[in-house]
């Protein structure tokens, strides 16, 4: 079995990588920002000295990172990078959300050095991530996403080549522009149906039977009306992905009217301290205007 390289081990790479080491891979990682995780580590995970010990150590290397400048950062950031250490033959996946414009540039720079790139964002959450369940849009050759394909079922079941490099965060931005608004559209009914003197828990149930029902009605509409925003995925980050398709946006020359307000919504609740929190907190700005909490 190739060894995996493994750079970022939060609250979806963390998971990720335990998946790896369950199923039996050689898995690597950078101690340059500490001791990793100790659960990993009881797993088999091995920490070297940075990033371009990592390349060397790795026939494969995966990045999932928080945005476009960290993932330069990790592969491009000087004599520590992961570029510094790739050899022909390796192949870089960023599982990142990111830039899909940057994105190419980054992968005609690996390829420049005779190494293989995919991109391969990953949408599910916490959730999926623990459960390797994770939807996973892929861009690139399909020989790369081939040789790929076997690590990323390990990671998740739902694994799709869109097309060219590229492809897969153009996918992951359309996602992220399904799921803020579903969200939203969550929020306003549950905020409706509570300021109207229903019960919004049972509203909730009722709607899960109907054409309305989704998985985020189902899991979100639930942290809403019990109030835990733990992340999750953070507020900060889902504004950073709707930044994403704006600015691809007005690149296009089109509106994405519902995109661009429920952004506002997030950056209100950024505003009042609410960034970190999951992004089903979008509902604290709904109910601030409405002067009315769901529960």
């Amino acid at each position: 079995m190739e060894t995996i390289g493994f750079i970022g081990l939060g609250i979806m790479g963390g998971p990720m990588a335990g998946h790896l080491l369950d199923a039996g891979y050689s898995v690597v990682t950078s101690n340059h920002r500490g001791a990793p995780r100790a659960d990993l580590v009881a797993k088999g995970l091995k920490a070297v000295a940075g990033n371009k010990a990592v390349a060397q150590a790795a026939d494969i290397i995966i990045t999932i990172v928080p945005d476009t400048p960290d993932v330069a950062d990790v592969l491009f950031g000087g004599e520590d990078s992961l570029a510094a250490g790739l050899s022909a033959g390796k192949l870089v996946i960023d599982m990142s959300s990111i830039s899909p414009i940057e994105t190419k540039e980054f992968a005609a720079k690996i390829e420049a050095l005779g190494a293989d790139y995919l991109d391969a964002p990953v949408s599910g959450g916490e959730v999926g991530a623990k459960a390797a369940s994770l939807s996973i849009m892929c861009g690139g050759k399909p020989e790369v996403f081939e040789r790929a394909r076997q690590v990323l079922e390990k990671m998740g079941k739902n694994i799709t080549l869109v097309g060219p490099v590229g492809s897969g965060q153009t996918a992951k931005v359309a996602n992220q522009i399904v799921v803020a608004l579903t969200i939203e559209a969550v929020a306003e009914a549950l905020v409706f149906a509570s300021k109207a003197g229903a019960d919004p828990a049972k509203v909730r149930q009722a709607l899960m039977g109907g054409l309305a029902t989704s998985r985020i009605l189902e899991v979100h509409g639930e942290r809403m009306i019990k109030r835990t925003f733990d992340p999750g995925f953070r507020i900060d980050l889902h504004r950073k992905d709707l930044n994403l398709a704006l600015d691809g946006a007005r690149a296009l020359g089109i509106a994405l009217p519902n995109t661009s307000t429920t952004q506002q919504l997030f950056n209100a609740c950024a505003a009042n301290g609410g960034g970190k929190d999951d992004h089903s907190g979008l509902v604290k700005a709904l109910e601030l205007m409405a002067g009315h909490a769901v529960a």
